[in-house]
Parts: structure tokens; sequence; C-alpha cells
């Protein structure tokens, strides 16, 4: 069975991890899957956002713990893992986690590698590293030190805290809590509002909160300029503007 599974609908792409017999551990298996359906969605011209889940119940319990006790540091850095983690960052359309149940290590990187997270009310977020004598390694320090503040940051990376649904809600990591039981029908319905939007614009809108975390705010506003520049030469532009004079729906076609 692929451990991860791969569908479409409309123009939202699903990817759900399955492999519930580790937890969804996050193996170089599952990783090299995970890759593979953003290649497949990226390609994809129909499809406008990708969802990451693991269903209701679980998302991800981090690491493959059988696989990091035989990893050594030169089989890390030259391992498929992380090329992996960079094709996660690199996935160029918005991206949508839908997480339940334990969203640990690897799991919680790989939704904050996501541009919005829908979190069940049973879904449990943290980085535990700390507990088998590491630190995160897939962004979990900058990523975490960015949505929180280094200080409540430190609290999860150095004391290996859990947080709920509702905390993380409050540290800025998760957009909306729902039941379990509708966490990825919420996650799909995030992700088809924001595919009912200029494609064109939504990759763009991406590009430049992704440079937000990355440089100062002189050169942010700089980006972002240079990318509203291109946004007002496309034709979902001149879309936008006469569905809007003719109180219609927009059509836009990602040109």
């Amino acid at each position: 069975m692929e451990p991860v599974g791969y569908a479409v609908h409309d123009a939202v792409a699903v990817a759900t991890i399955d492999r519930p017999q580790t937890r969804n551990a996050l193996s170089i298996d599952v990783l090299r899957a995970l890759a593979a359906a953003m290649d497949r969605a990226e390609a994809d011209p129909a499809v406008r956002v990708l969802v990451l889940t693991g269903g209701p119940r679980l998302f991800a319990s981090g690491a493959d713990i059988r696989e990091l006790r035989r990893t050594s540091p030169a089989d890390y850095l030259l391992s498929e893992r992380l090329e992996c983690w960079n094709r996660f960052a690199r996935f160029g359309k918005p991206a949508v986690a839908a997480v339940a149940g334990y969203v640990l290590g690897g799991g919680c990187e790989l939704a904050m590698t996501c541009d919005a997270v829908v979190a069940a009310d049973s879904a449990v977020f943290g980085q535990p590293e700390i507990n088998l004598g590491i630190i995160p390694g897939a962004g979990g320090t900058q990523r975490w030190a960015r949505v929180a503040g280094r200080f409540r940051a430190a609290e999860l990376v150095l004391g290996g805290r859990l947080v709920d649904a509702w905390t993380a809600q409050r540290m800025g990591l998760v957009s909306q809590v729902v039941p379990a039981e509708r966490v990825v029908e919420a996650g799909i319905a995030l992700a088809a509002s924001i595919a009912a939007r200029s494609p064109v614009a939504a990759r763009l809108g991406k590009q430049a909160l992704r440079t937000a975390e990355e440089v100062g705010l002189t050169a942010g506003l700089a980006h972002e300029r240079s990318l509203l520049l291109t946004l007002l030469s496309t034709d979902d532009h001149l879309e936008g503007i006469d569905a809007f004079l003719q109180k219609r729906p927009a059509r836009f076609t990602g040109r």
C-alpha cells in the first residue's frame, strides 16, 4: 500500500499520509511519497491548492525513530531526507495542512511548511526532539520562533512542551479549530476558497508572505511592489476588476 494517498477534488489536490501502524511516522518512504505528491500537484495545471493531511485521527508523530537510530551525521547529510524537506519548502502553490491527533516533531514541521493550518480539536502540537537528545532539524526552531516568538518557542524546543489546538491557535500557528470528524472537510473548504481566487495572484501572494520571513521590511516592501506590478499586467487582474464592476463572480484563468 502506498504510504501517501493522492486525490483531486476540483482544483484541490489532497495528499493523505497513510501509515497508521507507525502513527504516520515520517520515514524516508513517506517523505519521498510526499515529495512526489507535491511534484504531481505542482505539474497539474488543474490543481490550484494542495491539502496535506493524515485524516481525522492522526497527522504525523514525527520522524521514524528506528531509521533515526541508524543514521550517522554523514548519512543524514547525504540522504534524500534533506532534499525532500527542501522540496516541501519550495512548493510554489498554496498549501493547507489539515491536522488531527499527533502533530509532533517532523509532523509539526511539515504542517509549518504550509500556508495555513486547520486543526482538529484533538490535535496536539510539539517538538519533543529534546527528549531524544537532539533538536528539530527541519525548521522547527526557526518557524516556531517566527510564529510564536523566541521565548514561547523555547518552551517547545527546549522544554518539550506539547500544546493543544486552541493554544497553538493563540500562538499563531493554527488558523481555525474544528471537530476532528470535520478537519479534512474544513481543510478542503479553505483550500477551495483559495482556489477560487486568481491562481497567479495566490502564488505571488505566497511568495510575498514567505519573503516577509526572510528579509527586512524595506526589502520586503520592494519585493511586494515588484510582484504587484507583475499582477497589474495579467488578464486575471482585468477580469477581477470587470467582475467587481459588473457585480458578478470572477472567472480567473491564471493568466
